[in-house]
């Protein structure tokens, strides 16, 4: 369902929100963080599927109710999206809705979110764990040097935007202190998005739809 939640700074977020199908118990939450498209079904649909495999899901819609129709589209909200505003307001603003409703609060997102993943997890006090899905952010707006929650990445050989040699530097830069979990698909950026027959792989998809659901029962439980 379509919720409004709080930022930090008194505004309001528009989100696409799931819950577990035992909505009274507290239990553990995620944010899901959008693709360059948007808050899209594709989106949505995955909220669903994480919300029936026990989780409470919170999607934040940061293009403000805006859908990308094709990339060159994608392209230009991406851009304008302020990601310092989205990590620390919008972001902060959904971890503050899940941390009064669950036990402990996990983030994950795809392409654009997986930069903003990895951002929040640096920036945000209060997430117990990450899973980016193919994204990298700026090392201006978050250096993974100082990750301390667990972490886990999925990254594919194919991939011309989040290259091998991005994800090698990336991998590099992790702290040896902080558990992390790095994996690598024979696949193309975006291999997870099952609307999109062009890079869609279904068995990298499913295996990195295991590993997330693994990473998150251990780390997320309480």
């Amino acid at each position: 369902m379509k919720i409004e939640f709080k930022r930090p700074d008194g505004g309001l977020t528009g989100a696409y929100l799931a819950e577990p199908a035992d909505a009274s118990k507290r239990g553990p939450g995620l944010i899901l963080i959008q693709e360059w498209w948007g808050l899209n079904p594709h989106i949505c649909g995955l909220a669903d599927r994480f919300a029936a495999a026990g989780y409470r899901v919170l999607a934040p819609d940061l293009y403000r109710g805006r859908i990308a129709a094709d990339a060159d589209e994608a392209g230009h909200l991406m851009t304008g999206l302020n990601f310092v505003d989205a990590t620390h307001q919008d972001l902060a603003g959904a971890l503050a809705y899940l941390s009064e409703r669950c036990d402990k609060v996990g983030v994950l997102g795809f392409c654009m979110g997986g930069a903003l993943t990895i951002s929040a997890a640096v920036n945000l006090p209060g997430l117990s764990a990450a899973s980016c899905f193919y994204g990298i952010p700026p090392a201006e707006l978050a250096d993974p040097a100082k990750l301390t929650i667990p972490f886990q990445g999925h990254f594919a050989d194919k991939d011309d935007w989040c290259t091998p040699a991005g994800v090698n530097a990336l991998q590099a830069a992790l702290p040896a202190a902080t558990p992390a979990d790095i994996n690598r698909y024979p696949a193309n950026h975006a291999f997870f998005n099952d609307t999109r027959p062009d890079v869609y792989d279904a068995a990298s998809a499913q295996l990195a739809w295991d590993r997330t659901l693994a990473f998150f029962g251990r780390h997320l439980a309480v």
